[in-house]
């Protein structure tokens, strides 16, 4: 059964599928074969493919587009700081995540964050990862890719398609710019709360990082 607490709108298939190989999802996908009943939140724009994909391996699934939910202009608020510029503003991140990051009491077993952190806005990420902490079931995995050179040019938000095999299926959906990207020093203290953390060599711009809750 389909479980869809949250979803973005469909995006429809104008832009090619781009094959990529990746080693993260390869070793996650043991995981979801070899283990029965996971609860999924698969962020991103929304894939009939993936749904389709993990409830056929048995497993529930949730989608989140972080995104997409990010570049509406609601959550640019003035910025109260004592030095901020006349007529500043600043990004809700407490207010972001109290709309957009309550799952009801789920916890999730898998989480496929993909390269949304490298998209969002800078307020937002740690509260966002620490939420994430939250709502992960004990020894839950997270799949999290990240773009190693800051390249907006060169650079375009994507949709994963996951794929029986070693690689993904990357598909533009969106004008969303690159922010930031985030070397491994960065990337473990962002994720200093939780167990652990394994990174997989990448031959493109692209790092990947399995961390467990």
């Amino acid at each position: 059964m389909r479980n869809l607490f949250k979803s973005s709108s469909e995006h429809r298939a104008v832009e090619p599928k781009i094959p990529r190989s990746s080693s993260g999802w390869s070793d996650l996908y043991k995981h979801l074969q070899t283990t029965d009943s996971l609860r999924v939140l698969d962020v991103g724009a929304t894939s009939a493919n993936n749904i389709n994909f993990l409830t056929g391996l048995g497993h529930s699934v949730y989608m989140a587009n972080f995104v997409e939910d990010a570049a509406k202009p609601e959550w640019q608020v003035p910025d109260d700081s004592p030095d901020a510029r006349p007529g500043a503003t600043r990004f809700n991140a407490e207010g972001f995540v109290a709309e957009n990051m309550d799952f009801s009491g789920r916890q999730f077993d898998v989480i496929t964050l993909w390269d949304t952190l490298d998209f969002l806005p800078v307020d937002l990420v740690a509260p966002l990862v620490n939420r994430l902490h939250e709502v992960m079931a004990p020894g839950g995995k997270l799949l999290g890719f990240f773009h190693t050179k800051m390249l907006p040019a060169e650079t375009s938000f994507s949709r994963f398609h996951l794929t029986a095999q070693n690689q993904v299926e990357m598909q533009k959906v969106g004008q969303y710019p690159l922010v930031q990207v985030f070397q491994n020093r960065q990337i473990e203290r962002l994720f200093q709360a939780y167990s652990n953390y394994k990174f997989f060599l990448a031959k493109d711009n692209l790092a990947e990082v399995i961390v467990t809750r």
